[in-house]
């Protein structure tokens, strides 16, 4: 661990994931899957769980050595394969109750010069292969959450002109302070700021809107909204009934947005970093839901890659509101990982919605959920399409107009 990382913060970010985060209940079985850089703050995770009487923890990790070794030695048809049988054992861990938690800390431009092909074949293996685990997830079923890690590839990114240690230390102090983690009491903390979003919750729930309409620079956008559409935010009890904290940080609502009631343009507000490449200035027209036209300006054929992934990858699946006034906003950093830099901006994602998004979501098929609005995917791929430029309303049944944001804030 570099000396530049808090070890005292690390601690606290460890503890906070461990009882606020996924809240793990005793006896109960945590998964985790990190960066193998990220091993200092996955043996604080433990310590924790255990504290906590949790059952058996169980790291999976990666390395992004072992990861560039296969893209630079191993033979063609490797790219179209994934673990099956690594998803399908987390799948029956969650079946069996586990709980789980992914540690995020890569390098984000780790895959950046290698064949974009390949990258976007493996990239769709490893999601089908997935799926079994990730359903769970998807589905709300049990209580997870993600957290993050200052790598030290990844610190370099965010702060290039910087001493390698040094830049650990900033990106562990940013870190520390999107994920509320200051003061005498964090959880308290996220107890304050959990109520602040359910009451945007409540307002967004009890209006009932039809659609959004986004305006702004490159952005005119009317957004349908699924029936039976339930926005969320904050901690929320997985069907399991333990209420935890899918992300840390958090700023956003969000909702499933209707996959065939898209239509109009947008464009991004911050870069994507997707699959060790980083997609900028992501410009896109939707027509009935689908993404008929996509331009960027650095990234563009990694883009078109995930647009064809499935039939779902070219509509969206999720919408988020986040104030433009956010503390990652205000910072100011763009930290080329989605876990921040969705904090810091309104989004849309590509791809599978949350079936609990929808009401009674949990209890529907996919061809239901289908015939509410609600997309489905192999992929979710969040990104950022908000700013102190952007304005939306929300539009009734009845057609009415109701200001929800003005110049990125709420109204």
């Amino acid at each position: 661990m570099s000396d530049h990382i808090d070890p005292a913060k690390l601690d606290r970010l460890a503890e906070v994931a461990v009882r606020t985060g996924v809240n793990l209940q005793p006896g109960q079985d945590l998964v985790i899957t990190a960066p193998m850089a990220a091993l200092p703050l996955v043996r604080r995770i433990a310590v924790h769980a255990y504290k906590a009487g949790g059952g058996i923890v169980t790291p999976f990790f990666n390395d992004d050595a072992i990861t560039l070794a296969r893209y630079e030695n191993a033979p063609d048809e490797s790219f179209d394969r994934a673990p099956n049988w690594l998803f399908e054992g987390m799948a029956a861990a969650f079946k069996g109750g586990a709980a789980r938690m992914a540690i995020t800390g890569d390098d984000p431009m780790l895959l950046a010069d290698q064949d974009p092909e390949k990258v976007a074949r493996l990239s769709k293996a490893t999601s089908i292969a997935a799926k079994p685990a990730m359903d769970p997830i998807v589905g709300f079923e049990v209580n997870w959450n993600i957290v993050a890690y200052p790598g030290a590839a990844w610190a370099s990114r965010v702060y290039p002109d910087l001493p390698v240690e040094e830049a650990q230390g900033k990106l562990m102090d940013a870190i520390y302070a999107a994920s509320r983690l200051d003061g005498d009491d964090p959880v308290a903390n996220w107890a304050e700021h959990t109520a602040t979003l359910k009451e945007r919750v409540n307002w967004l729930n009890d209006h009932n809107f039809s659609a959004l309409h986004y305006t702004g620079p490159g952005t005119d956008l009317h957004l349908g909204l699924a029936d039976g559409h339930i926005w969320k935010g904050g901690a929320s009890p997985a069907l399991n009934g333990v209420v935890c904290q899918p992300n840390i940080p958090t700023e956003e609502v969000f909702t499933c947005p209707h996959a065939y009631k898209v239509d109009g343009t947008v464009a991004a507000t911050k870069p994507l970093a997707h699959q060790g490449s980083v997609i900028e200035n992501i410009a896109v027209r939707f027509e009935a839901g689908r993404i008929v036209e996509a331009t960027a300006t650095k990234g563009a054929d990694v883009l078109n890659a995930l647009l064809k992934t499935d039939d779902g990858a070219s509509r969206i699946g999720e919408v988020a509101l986040v104030p433009h006034s956010s503390p990652i906003s205000q910072s100011g950093t763009l930290f080329f990982n989605t876990l921040f830099d969705e904090n810091a901006s309104c989004h849309i994602a590509l791809g599978q919605c949350y079936a609990d998004t929808i009401e009674g979501g949990s209890d529907l098929s996919p061809e239901e959920i289908k015939q509410k609005g609600g997309n489905q995917s192999i992929i979710h791929v969040d990104w950022m399409m908000g700013s102190d430029a952007v304005d939306i309303d929300g539009i009734t049944k009845t057609g009415e107009r109701v200001p929800v944001m003005r110049s990125g804030e709420w109204a």
